[in-house]
């Protein structure tokens, strides 16, 4: 198939939903267990800060899958509509995906930031990767 890529694509939109399911099934029992009521009038900090840290790093990383992620989806797609979404680049792209999930585990189970650090910029540098391979596809 000419568009491999897109498989890494479709992994890390269903790992982010994977996170997303993770965050409620630690948020809910544990506003329920400490008997936390969200205010919609209060700031969004006083709410996290009723939660016990490690119910909150699974939100944080679901956050964090809505951030830099956005440019490897575009970077993703941009590759594969031009025809440059196999060999190298779809490895590159599984790379970054394994990566981000590696990055999901440790912030979601113990929250070492040292290792999320450097996870986060190993990923960081294989998104960098991929992001001039598609300017050199562009631009030749």
């Amino acid at each position: 198939m000419g568009n491999t890529i897109l498989a890494p694509l479709v992994t890390l939109v269903l790992w982010s939903f994977v996170m997303w399911a993770w965050l409620y099934a630690t948020r809910i029992p544990a506003m329920i267990k400490g008997r936390i009521v969200y205010d919609p009038n209060r700031p969004a900090e006083e709410f996290h800060a009723s939660l016990p840290a490690s119910v909150r790093w699974k939100a944080d990383n679901y956050n964090h899958l809505m951030e830099q992620p956005t440019l490897f989806y575009a970077v993703v797609l941009a590759l594969a509509l031009l025809g440059a979404g196999v060999g190298l680049n779809t490895t590159l792209a599984w790379i970054y995906v394994g990566l981000r999930i590696v990055h999901s585990f440790v912030q979601a189970l113990v929250n070492v930031v040292l290792w999320r650090f450097a996870i986060f910029m190993i990923a960081s540098v294989v998104l960098l990767i991929l992001a001039v391979r598609l300017a050199m596809v562009v631009v030749i």
